[in-house]
C-alpha cells in the first residue's frame, strides 16, 4: 500500500489533507482516539487496562499496518488504521481497526474524505474485502458506514451478548471486481 498522501477527493473539505501518519502525530492520535470513543460510551470510556499510547505506537509501527490522518488547519481532525485481519479471513482482505473524525469536526465530509481515502488505497494494494468491528451502541457511525457501503458480514455473525457488530465492505475495483 502507497504511504504518499491520497489523491484529493472532489467531495472532500478543500482545507483537509489526508496523509500516512508519522511519529510525531502519536500525541494527536491519543488524544482524538479518546475524544471520539467518549461520544459513544454514555456512563464514559471503561477502562480495560489498555495502554492507548503503546498501542497507536505499535500501529505505527507495524510493517504491514496503516495509519491515516486528516489534518485541517494544521490540526489533525480525523485517524484510520488498517492491517490484515490476522485472522482466519479470506486473502485479499483488509481490517479497518479504528476509525475516528474528531467529534468538533462532525458533519463537514471529514470522514467520508477518510474513507475515500482509505478505499483507493486498499483498491492500489489489489484488496477485495474490508471488515470492521462497531460498537452496538454507536448509531452515528453504524448509519456513516451503512451510507458508505459496508453491510453485516455473514462470515461473522454477532453474538446474542456482542457489543460489536461485525461489518464487512466489498472495494470497488479490487480483484473480485476484475477477475
Amino acid at each position: 500500500m502507497s504511504d504518499a498522501p491520497a489523491p484529493a477527493d472532489p467531495a472532500a473539505p478543500v482545507d483537509l489533507t489526508v496523509r500516512p501518519a508519522a511519529p510525531a502525530d502519536l500525541p494527536a492520535l491519543v488524544a482524538l482516539h479518546a475524544r471520539a470513543r467518549a461520544t459513544y460510551y454514555p456512563d464514559g470510556v471503561p477502562d480495560d487496562g489498555t495502554d492507548w499510547t503503546a498501542a497507536w505506537r505499535g500501529a505505527l509501527e507495524r510493517p504491514d499496518g496503516r495509519v491515516l490522518v486528516g489534518v485541517r488547519a494544521g490540526t489533525t481532525v480525523a485517524l484510520a488504521s488498517f492491517r490484515p485481519p490476522g485472522d482466519d479471513a479470506a486473502a485479499g482482505t483488509v481490517k479497518l481497526f479504528q476509525f475516528h473524525v474528531d467529534p468538533g469536526h462532525w458533519r463537514a465530509g471529514i470522514g467520508s474524505a477518510l474513507h475515500a481515502a482509505c478505499v483507493s488505497r486498499w483498491r492500489e494494494a489489489g484488496l477485495r474485502t474490508a471488515v470492521l468491528d462497531v460498537h452496538t451502541g454507536n448509531a452515528r457511525a453504524r448509519a456513516f458506514y451503512a451510507a458508505h457501503g459496508w453491510t453485516a458480514d455473514p462470515a461473522r455473525p454477532a453474538w446474542a451478548d456482542d457489543h460489536h457488530l461485525h461489518l464487512r465492505f466489498d472495494v470497488p475495483g479490487g480483484r473480485a471486481d476484475g477477475e
